[in-house]
């Protein structure tokens, strides 16, 4: 099952974002068997606001367990997170 992984950052919280965005990169890396794309979420500016993963998990508890390990979120850089059911159609 695809699922979309689409966090907001909180306000302000561009720092937190680079002060972790190692650890995340290799949480991601870590679990590439699941990871199918990522990639961060950009204002008008072109800054990192966000993150947007596409997950390949057989249920929406591995993909819940995922998101709660993610470095980001246990540094409280996110604002919302919401994990939902995809299905690709092009790509």
């Amino acid at each position: 099952m695809l699922v979309a992984l689409i966090a907001h950052d909180k306000p302000d919280a561009l720092q937190t974002r680079a002060d972790n965005r190692p650890a995340h990169l290799e949480h991601l890396k870590t679990h590439s068997a699941i990871v199918a794309q990522a990639g961060p979420l950009l204002n008008d500016a072109d800054e990192m606001m966000g993150s947007l993963i596409i997950l390949d998990v057989p249920d929406l508890e591995t993909a819940q367990e995922f998101a709660d390990n993610d470095p980001y979120a246990k540094a409280g850089l996110f604002a919302s997170v919401t994990l939902t059911h995809w299905k690709r159609v092009i790509g």
